[in-house]
C-alpha cells in the first residue's frame, strides 16, 4: 500500500517549539516512527514536510499522479483557514485522515474550526505522535477491506 504522510508548518519544530502541547520528541522520531511502521507492515510510505502553502498543495495534488492509496495530513495552522489545501485535498478520493497532536478543541478558539476537516475521511486529535500510527492502521484496515 502507498501512503503519504503531509506535515505543515512548524512540524519539523517538533522537540524545540511548545514541548508542554507538542512534547519532546524531535521531527526525525516522528519520521522513524512511522518509517519502521510502514516497512514492518510492508507499504510504501512518503513523508512531506513543508512551511509552504503552495508546497503542500503541489504534493497532494502530486499523489493523484503517484497513486497514492492513502493520505495522512497534519496541515498545522493551515487547517483553520487554508481553503487552497481544502479544495486540493477535496480532489483526492482516496481515504484521508488528518492528525493534530494537541487537543485543538482545548486549545484556543481560533484552533477549534477546521476548513480541511471536512473533506477528509476522519480526523485524529489530541493523542500525540500516536495519532499518526493509529491513522496508519485506519488506512491500512480501510484499503485492505475496500481493495481485498
Amino acid at each position: 500500500m502507498r501512503i503519504l504522510v503531509i506535515n505543515g508548518p512548524n512540524l519539523n519544530f517538533l522537540g524545540i517549539r511548545e514541548k508542554a502541547v507538542y512534547g519532546t520528541e524531535d521531527y526525525a522520531y516522528l519520521v522513524r516512527l512511522l518509517t519502521d511502521k510502514a516497512e514492518k507492515e510492508g507499504h510504501e510510505l512518503e513523508i512531506f514536510q513543508s512551511n509552504s502553502e503552495g508546497e503542500i498543495i503541489d504534493r497532494i495534488q502530486e499523489a493523484y499522479h503517484t497513486k497514492a492509496e492513502g493520505l495522512i495530513i497534519n496541515p498545522g495552522a493551515f487547517t483553520h483557514y487554508s481553503y487552497a489545501i481544502r479544495d486540493a485535498l477535496a480532489s483526492l478520493e482516496i481515504p484521508k485522515i488528518e492528525v493534530h497532536i494537541s487537543n485543538v478543541h482545548k486549545r484556543e478558539d481560533f484552533r477549534h474550526t477546521s476548513v480541511t476537516a471536512p473533506v477528509c475521511t476522519g480526523q485524529i486529535v489530541g493523542l500525540g505522535l500516536q495519532g499518526y500510527v493509529l491513522a496508519m492502521d485506519y488506512l491500512t484496515d480501510n484499503i485492505f477491506i475496500k481493495n481485498g
